[in-house]
């Protein structure tokens, strides 16, 4: 039997990289899914996934949402529990740098625009779900750079991702024993975001400086994801995972 049969899931910004990649291990674990999304871009992805979860017999669907917004983060539920009746896992991996600003020159829009992004989403998602989430798993996707203090203008960013360590920890202590809170913290994965927002040749360093000598992919993280959301992480909880190739051991 697979191990996540018959949960109900929600991932969000899974319409490309890491949570896409997360949102179809899931279903090949038995999981139903649903697949936030939320520019028209990503949206081929997601709904792309879908039907490929669908051809393999299982269940999903993909909605459009902007989880910055608190009717963003309700629909999306809603219309979860309206599917599948109820939230068992919870993936946050919507998120994003933005762009890279150094404090001299970054307003304080973009600030708030990158804690609201990455934290107030996160935030968010999990209260709207709690009502319908007696028991079950919920994994914050954070970053390598929550750890160090990410590259160059990327402060806020890495602000942002340290506080969904944070966050994590906190809501592993809230929610105990019935909920199980962690956090994943990958490093240099090769994604579109790395693809916009990192230089070729500093993704060439890290790749030569890491034990494992590569990238990591996005089925990287899923597989950890599929993990902390399954039976055999039963003990864990309020713990980050660094996924970096060995690149940054904390």
């Amino acid at each position: 039997m697979r191990k996540l049969e018959d949960k109900v899931a929600i991932v969000t910004g899974a319409g490309r990289d890491i949570g896409r990649a997360c949102a179809l291990k899931l279903a090949e674990e038995g999981a139903c899914v649903a697949l936030n999304y939320h520019s028209p871009a990503s949206g081929e992805g997601a709904q792309a996934a879908v039907e490929r979860i669908r051809a393999a017999g299982g269940r999903a669907f993909a909605l459009q949402g902007d989880l910055c917004l608190e009717e963003g983060a309700a629909a999306l539920v809603a219309r979860t529990v309206e599917e599948f009746g109820r939230v068992d896992i919870l993936v946050n991996n919507a998120g994003g740098l933005i762009a890279r600003k150094k404090i001299p020159d970054m307003p304080l829009e973009h600030w708030n625009a990158v804690m609201t992004l990455n934290v107030t989403s996160a935030f968010l998602m999990v209260r709207a779900c709690l009502p319908h989430m007696k028991t079950g798993a919920i994994v914050n996707i954070a970053s390598q750079a929550g750890r160090d203090g990410g590259g160059p203008g990327a402060v806020a960013y890495a602000t942002a991702k340290g506080a969904v360590m944070t966050m994590t920890r906190g809501m592993a202590k809230e929610f105990g024993p019935h909920i199980r809170v962690n956090g994943i913290c990958p490093g240099m994965i090769d994604t579109d975001f790395h693809n916009i927002h990192t230089a070729p040749e500093v993704r060439r360093f890290v790749e030569n400086a890491a034990p494992l000598k590569r990238q990591g992919r996005p089925e990287d993280v899923a597989n950890m994801v599929a993990f902390l959301a399954g039976p055999d992480s039963d003990y864990v909880t309020g713990a980050n995972f660094d996924i970096n190739g060995g690149m940054l051991m904390s």
